[in-house]
């Protein structure tokens, strides 16, 4: 093939070499070969089309921010490296806070061969031949293989099986990333094997720090340059000199619409620098368009944050209860999921102490059937003001419990014959039904013989005002006499003391 070299327009160079390459990267390799003048690498191409969190990430553990507890000097982590080698880990935390950046520098400082996956895009015949090829550089070198696996919980069970064998013969050290919950989306055969460490989102100081350190890299003369050595070098006193827009406020700003984020909060900075916007308002409400909600109805965060708003109720705390049920409904949560767990909090947490909650709660739930967003949101705040404010009493809740626990000690207990069934004469000759008392024949209160005999003075459902079982805790009701009752003391106090002396 021959490429008219007095032709210095790439894209004509494509269009000349494209029959004759197999793939973009000999496409590439050519153009950088035959074209004068061009002296651009493959390898830089990539590194300039990245995003600025990819061509920021950290090159050693002294420039990682964040997650003290597994960097620091005498953390678990790099004393089990030190030791005898990581083993097998699982990286459980949110999106963003430096899951594979530690990845990749653990297998950088073990000396190991790594290879990075993302369960997204592969599949068991992707993983396979890599086992093939750690188990011969083994035999041949002595030197260990990391396989890093992100997203890990989104191989199925029988895909994580894949690895045991592996493991357990120590031919591959597994590093998986993950954002969800690893007891409930980690095979246990697979957990059971690997040491799961918990990274925290980043704080807005460890977001900041991230922030001044990566413009202070692209306002020098190399864009991809070095980090400087300590982050007290790169605290910014002033805006940068290249970049006189980002300002002081504008990085903290961004570190705090990234909700402990390091990506996004790199995203944001990114869109700060190519902003020709003088004003630092105008920019600032241009970035807090561009932050999307992060919420993810099937992850741990949901369940927090239901967990939260039923907790709140249950607390007898209304604004706390408004916020979270706020958070959710922003966040696109579905009103009718919030209801279902109001109607469960009408019946255990505020039970036979307000027998209209209950109904008001089913009510609700019919009006979001019907009506839906945005209008339902004021029925469903409607009924979290009524639950969080109406007495509790978990009586029915707990006798319920006592009467499985008593259910489940013994299944094949006898109906007492008297409770029975009697429609046809077989079973009357039987004595089913016999001695029982029809109650409203009678003008005065008559007793029958409910329970079976095993159980007959058992007691499930305690009085009104009966307090036994109940916990006190003197230094706990302290902190609510100052937090939420103004100072003053307490007065069912008395109550609970008279009742326990009685």
């Amino acid at each position: 093939m021959r490429i008219n070299h007095a032709s210095t327009c790439p894209l004509r160079l494509l269009v000349q070499a494209r029959p004759y390459l197999q793939s973009r990267s000999e496409l590439c390799l050519n153009i950088c070969r035959e074209a004068p003048g061009v002296n651009v690498t493959v390898s830089s191409r990539l590194q300039t089309v990245a995003p600025l969190a990819e061509r920021l990430r950290p090159s050693s553990l002294d420039e990682f921010v964040g997650q003290t507890h597994l960097t620091g000097p005498d953390s678990l982590l790099l004393s089990l490296s030190r030791e005898s080698g990581t083993g097998s880990l699982i990286f459980w935390g949110p999106p963003g806070c430096g899951k594979t950046t530690l990845a990749r520098l653990m297998a950088k400082r073990s000396n190991a061969a790594f290879k990075e996956l993302s369960a997204t895009v592969v599949g068991i015949n992707d993983v396979r031949p890599i086992f093939e090829e750690a188990k011969n550089l083994l035999q041949l070198t002595g030197r260990r293989t990391i396989i890093f696996l992100d997203e890990i919980h989104r191989f199925t069970r029988s895909q994580q099986d894949v690895f045991l064998p592996y493991l357990e013969q120590g031919l591959v050290q597994l590093i998986g990333a993950t954002t969800e919950n690893p007891s409930f989306k980690i095979n246990g055969a697979l957990l059971s094997r690997c040491r799961v460490f918990v990274l925290e989102r980043l704080t807005d100081d460890e977001l900041l720090e991230v922030l001044t350190r990566a413009l202070d890299r692209v306002s020098s003369s190399d864009p991809v340059g070095e980090l400087p050595s300590t982050p007290e070098d790169t605290r910014l006193s002033g805006p940068s000199s290249r970049y006189p827009h980002v300002t002081y406020r504008i990085l903290k700003s961004i570190a705090s619409l990234s909700a402990g984020d390091a990506r996004t909060a790199l995203s944001l900075l990114e869109l700060a620098l190519v902003s020709h916007s003088s004003s630092e308002d105008v920019l600032l409400g241009a970035l807090r368009k561009s932050v999307s909600t992060s919420y993810d109805r099937t992850g741990d965060d949901r369940y927090d944050l239901i967990s939260a708003l039923h907790k709140s109720v249950r607390g007898s705390q209304p604004s706390a209860a408004l916020y979270w049920l706020a958070r959710m409904l922003e966040a696109g949560e579905d009103p009718v999921y919030i209801c279902r767990r109001m109607v469960v909090c009408a019946s255990e947490d505020v039970g036979l102490a307000d027998n209209h909650a209950l109904p008001l709660a089913t009510a609700v739930m019919q009006a979001c059937q019907q009506i839906g967003m945005p209008e339902c949101r004021i029925n469903l705040a409607h009924l979290v003001c009524y639950l969080a404010e109406a007495p509790k009493s978990t009586r029915s809740y707990e006798a319920y419990n006592l009467a499985v626990d008593a259910a489940r000690q013994d299944m094949t207990l006898p109906v007492p014959l008297g409770m029975r069934n009697a429609p046809t004469r077989m079973m009357k000759e039987m004595g089913y039904s016999e001695g029982y008392r029809y109650n409203p024949d009678y003008a005065h209160p008559v007793t029958n013989e409910y329970l079976p005999e095993k159980l007959h003075d058992k007691v499930f459902l305690r009085s009104a005002g009966d307090l036994s079982g109940k916990e006190w805790d003197g230094e706990a009701l302290r902190a609510w006499e100052q937090n939420e009752n103004g100072g003053v003391t307490w007065q069912g106090g008395e109550i609970v003391s008279g009742g326990a002396d009685s």
